[in-house]
């Protein structure tokens, strides 16, 4: 693990939080090792229904990459953040929730593309600045942005590397809930107490279902979605939530 990524689980949430706020939560390599072995422990973990992911501090979620670990370590850090690292978070079975304030670029950006939810406090900034020091990012934003922005939109803010605030991003889409500043992990932790009522099944089906709709026909899609649906018969207690329903009904 790392000293600057911390793993809590408050009920069937987990917590990760990113916890470098003197570097603005710049991700170094032993933090991307961090969160890629920190992702198949909540995943594998029955007791954990969804995850939630924040970072410590007031002036950012995750500024993205350490450049000083990067320079230090250009083959390791490129391994962790193409494959592995940049593919932690997006393979999730379980939802994940984000809670950004601040800056959140770069590689915090493409973190918090790889969510379900995302929570904006009114003061963040998110923005991809790869394309000023040279490079693609690595961590998918390319292939995440436009399924959730748009083309355009996605097209204008990675070619120019600019930031946005938290109007913008709520407009485009990129965040579902902007909340005052200090109020983010409260709203993100009230959204994983809704979920954690809910079973862990049909949860990571309805996940698995709506992220099969992005890459799969039509058709195809809502045949996955039958299956989805008899995987959570099968499972048994979906009588649990049909008693429940007609029992707040009487």
């Amino acid at each position: 693990m790392s000293d600057f990524v911390c793993l809590d689980q408050i009920d069937g949430t987990a917590e990760i939080m990113l916890k470098r706020p003197s570097k603005l939560n710049a991700v170094t390599a032993e933090m991307a090792s961090a969160l890629v072995d920190i992702s198949r422990v909540v995943d594998d973990d029955p007791t954990v229904k969804v995850v939630l992911l924040h970072g410590e501090g007031s002036k950012a979620f995750c500024a993205g990459s350490d450049l000083n670990s990067l320079a230090q370590y250009p083959s390791l850090w490129a391994y962790r953040n193409r494959k592995e690292y940049s593919a932690a978070f997006r393979h999730l079975r379980k939802p994940l929730v984000a809670v950004l304030h601040g800056w959140s670029l770069g590689g915090g950006a493409e973190m918090a593309l790889s969510a379900d939810i995302r929570i904006a406090e009114s003061n963040v900034k998110i923005g991809f600045p790869e394309i000023k020091r040279g490079w693609v990012g690595g961590g998918a934003a390319t292939q995440l942005l436009p399924r959730i922005v748009g083309y355009g939109a996605a097209m204008k803010l990675l070619l120019t590397g600019d930031h946005i605030e938290a109007s913008e991003a709520k407009r485009l889409g990129l965040v579902e809930e902007v909340v005052e500043i200090g109020q983010g992990l409260a709203r993100g932790r009230a959204i994983c107490s809704q979920l954690c009522e809910f079973r862990s099944v049909a949860l990571e089906a309805m996940k698995s279902a709506v992220r099969a709709s992005l890459s799969m026909p039509l058709e195809a899609g809502a045949q996955y979605e039958n299956e989805m649906t008899t995987l959570c018969f099968a499972e048994g207690r979906h009588k649990d939530g049909i008693d429940e329903f007609f029992s707040r009904r009487r």
